[in-house]
């Protein structure tokens, strides 16, 4: 849980930050659509400050991290990546709902701020972390535009103008295989930096294990692989593409969010 001393400096922020949130969820849906795309970067930038906060100021400690902090940053980055799209895509709808998302990940990694790191081991395990929670946010970004794309799917074989969605079908479904590749390639690089450098990462007793976190994030690995295999030489699309990386997403989260969420919340330990 979140320390006695972080009360008035984190609370208040991520309090800050939701209602930032909040308020932009209804006040946007009233505004142009220029003016909703814009009014999203206020919350946007209260939650990446509150981040920068959180994880890289001094403490006694050391930096902390775990479950919700990785949600907090697979969040911002998923609605990072999709207002910075709408740049590009000026008729792509802004899903106001997902700020109700953003305002629950901001006070929940408030209150469980995660253990502390043992950066003494090696000062790239920040890094590696990086990667890691980077590719949560872009195969984030994938499952929803996946979303959309079955929307958009839906209301052509319904024969009517899903106006909500506001991009070709086409469209959606190269975004979402962008971001599938790009995730891919962190994930890759994720997992191969903890095979080959657990040692000098986590130290010598914290290296590389087969633990729940290990096996769930190379199910994953396996899952999206095989969506990209299957996508490349078989033309997968539709239903059965969109339903496979919703599998690899959910492994995905049970990888590292999930089992921290067991080790943190359910079993109360500290690391």
């Amino acid at each position: 849980m979140i320390l006695a001393s972080d009360f008035s400096v984190t609370l208040w922020l991520s309090l800050l930050t939701a209602t930032a949130y909040a308020l932009t969820a209804l006040i946007g849906p009233r505004l142009s659509v220029g003016r909703g795309h814009r009014l999203m970067w206020g919350p946007l930038t209260l939650h990446g400050l509150g981040l920068v906060f959180a994880l890289f100021a001094p403490q006694p400690e050391g930096m902390r991290f775990g479950f919700a902090p990785a949600l907090s940053v697979t969040t911002w980055l998923m609605l990072t990546f999709y207002v910075l799209e709408q740049h590009w895509f000026p008729q792509l709808r802004t899903r106001w709902t997902m700020t109700g998302l953003g305002a629950a990940v901001v006070l929940l990694a408030a209150f469980f701020p995660g253990s502390p790191l043992h950066t003494a081991a090696s000062p790239w395990l920040p890094m590696h972390l990086a990667l890691g929670v980077a590719s949560y946010g872009l195969f984030a970004a994938a499952v929803v535009h996946a979303w959309l794309m079955t929307r958009a799917e839906k209301s052509m074989r319904m024969a009517s103008a899903d106006t909500a969605v506001g991009l070709p079908l086409l469209t959606l479904e190269r975004l979402t295989f962008r971001f599938v590749k790009a995730g891919f390639i962190l994930l890759t690089a994720t997992l191969a930096a903890g095979w080959l450098f657990g040692d000098s990462l986590y130290g010598a007793k914290a290296a590389w294990r087969w633990d729940h976190k290990t096996v769930f994030s190379l199910l994953s690995w396996f899952t999206f692989a095989v969506l990209l295999v299957g996508r490349s030489r078989f033309g997968w699309r539709g239903r059965k593409a969109v339903r496979v990386l919703y599998a690899g997403a959910g492994l995905l989260l049970l990888g590292y969010a999930g089992s921290r969420f067991v080790v943190e919340v359910v079993l109360g330990r500290v690391a």
